[in-house]
């Protein structure tokens, strides 16, 4: 299969200079990005390649109706970068090419091939990879909990940010141990991750708190956490193995909150990303600031990022572009 170009030169969604946003694990649904493939050659090989280095049926997987198989983390990963890396090859092939490229956690690999950083072959390698060594470290977490009871992440909803990291440090403090902010979404939501009894004592003291909500996610394990350390450490040697060049577009970090200056940093945050808080608040700051920037396009399954992309009170539109529907319109 031929390399597949994800960059360029600058062109318009509506006639505007765009980012693309990438969705994370928790985005895919059903059948994502099939009607891309049936209506792209570039899709179809795309499938054909994940397909060929995950060592299954990618369409099948992505098929499956009742999406049981897409609930697994070393499943989820792959497809939701294959449903990124769909979208992207999509808009492409109709002269849609992005100014400058952010994801929100595993999004972050669909954004490192649209910059340049590296190519969708080692990126579905890594996905392969990364997501097995999650899974495999939340396994252990769970394996030596009381009850066997899964460590988990869950959504303040309620609370700004600085609350729930203020009471976090508190708690901690105190001798609450197994709690970490995990995703600081939007000035309206961050996402904790802690092992099950964490996080069944911060419900009850998030809500005495004043926080409306605490909504548990649908994740195996305590990602973005110190708690899920194993997981870096199984994957650090496979990283090691790929070459990260230089963004050949401005491109923006989970871990740091801003701009990625090189191949070598990317691979620095690739490994720091796994047990550090996305820092998304930030990120999409600095998207916000990109000279020139007048529309960000959520590059993916769902419209997740879009919600957090209105929260952050930006002027700059954000559009879907997920779906072949989502496409046809930016193109009218």
């Amino acid at each position: 299969m031929g390399a597949i170009l994800l960059y360029g030169r600058n062109m318009a969604v509506k006639d505007k200079t765009s980012c693309f946003l990438f969705p994370g694990q928790g985005a895919q649904y059903p059948g994502m990005a099939l009607d891309l493939r049936e209506n792209s050659r570039g899709v179809k090989n795309l499938f054909e390649l994940a397909s060929d280095i995950m060592g299954k049926d990618m369409g099948a997987l992505l098929g499956d109706s009742g999406g049981e198989a897409l609930k697994r983390t070393d499943a989820a990963q792959p497809a939701v970068t294959l449903a990124n890396l769909a979208a992207a090859v999509y808009l492409e092939e109709r002269g849609i090419r992005p100014a400058g490229c952010a994801g929100f956690s595993l999004g972050e690999y669909a954004a490192l091939v649209s910059a340049g950083v590296i190519g969708p072959e080692d990126c579905f390698r890594l996905v392969k990879a990364r997501g097995e060594a999650m899974l495999a470290a939340a396994d252990r977490i769970r394996e030596i909990s009381p009850g066997r009871e899964a460590p988990g992440m869950a959504a303040v909803i309620g609370l700004e940010p600085e609350q729930v990291l203020a009471l976090i440090a508190e708690w901690s403090a105190a001798g609450l141990s197994g709690l970490y902010p995990a995703n600081i979404n939007s000035p309206r939501q961050l996402v904790v991750a802690g092992t099950a009894g964490a996080l069944a004592l911060a419900e009850e003291k998030f809500k005495a708190a004043g926080a409306r909500r605490f909504v548990r996610l649908q994740v195996s394990g305590p990602f973005h956490s110190p708690l899920i350390a194993g997981a870096a450490e199984s994957f650090a040697p496979v990283l090691e193995g790929v070459p990260f060049k230089d963004p050949v577009i401005p491109l923006y970090s989970n871990v740091s909150g801003g701009p990625v200056a090189s191949g070598a940093e990317a691979k620095k945050f690739a490994l720091a990303q796994i047990t550090s808080p996305v820092r998304w608040i930030e990120e999409e700051g600095a998207v916000n600031r990109q000279e020139g920037l007048e529309a960000v396009l959520e590059t993916g399954p769902g419209t997740v990022l879009r919600g957090l992309w209105k929260d952050s009170g930006s002027k700059i539109p954000c559009h879907a572009a997920g779906t072949e529907a989502d496409i046809k319109l930016l193109q009218n």
